[in-house]
């Protein structure tokens, strides 16, 4: 059986800033963090200003330090999903924890109920142990929910790993399948 390779991230060439307002870059910045720290600045800084107003030079570190370690290690690739930056990954966990996601039930034929879906406490599963244990304990608990032995549905099990290989098939497997009839088909028409 073949098998394919894809050589796509081989191939991925990330454009580079050499120059930004007559500073020379050396080798370049990578445009994606550039454009996404610049996002990320005036996301954070924005607020702070309005808050705060001007930093200080103590405060100056909590203004602009955030949105370039964000970017820094955000538009890296990610060592689980190389096709994803890491902001990606940490902003789908994070979805992922507080709202969750609608289940697939019969392969998307019928909507999940509510009550199919998992609760945040077993999405949080795990992680929460130290804050149960912190002083802030009551307040995360009001935040996951009661506790109840039924809280994942019955039918609910571990993810079902799907593993397919494709094969190619020819046309003689293709009129055999068809059954007889284009079986003869297909012989006359190779006859011919």
């Amino acid at each position: 059986m073949r098998r394919g390779h894809t050589y796509t991230r081989q191939f991925d060439i990330d454009p580079r800033q050499h120059e930004l307002l007559g500073v020379d870059l050396g080798e370049g910045a990578p445009r994606r963090a550039l454009v996404l720290g610049l996002i990320l600045f005036v996301v954070w800084t924005g607020p702070l200003l309005l808050l705060f107003g001007l930093p200080s030079e103590i405060s100056f570190t909590a203004y602009f330090l955030p949105p370039i370690v964000t970017a820094v290690y955000g538009t890296q690739r990610s060592v689980k999903v190389e096709q994803r930056w890491n902001i990606t990954r940490w902003a789908l966990s994070a979805r992922y924890l507080v709202i969750g996601h609608r289940p697939i039930i019969c392969g998307g034929r019928r909507a999940a109920t509510r009550s199919e879906w998992l609760p945040r406490r077993a999405r949080w599963a795990g992680k929460t142990d130290v804050l149960l244990a912190s002083p802030l304990g009551s307040l995360v608990e009001r935040f996951l929910g009661e506790d109840r032995e039924d809280a994942v549905p019955v039918g609910a099990g571990d993810a079902i790993r799907l593993d397919t290989h494709t094969r190619l098939y020819g046309p003689d497997a293709v009129a055999k399948a068809y059954g007889r009839k284009a079986m003869q088909q297909y012989q006359k028409g190779e006859a011919a």
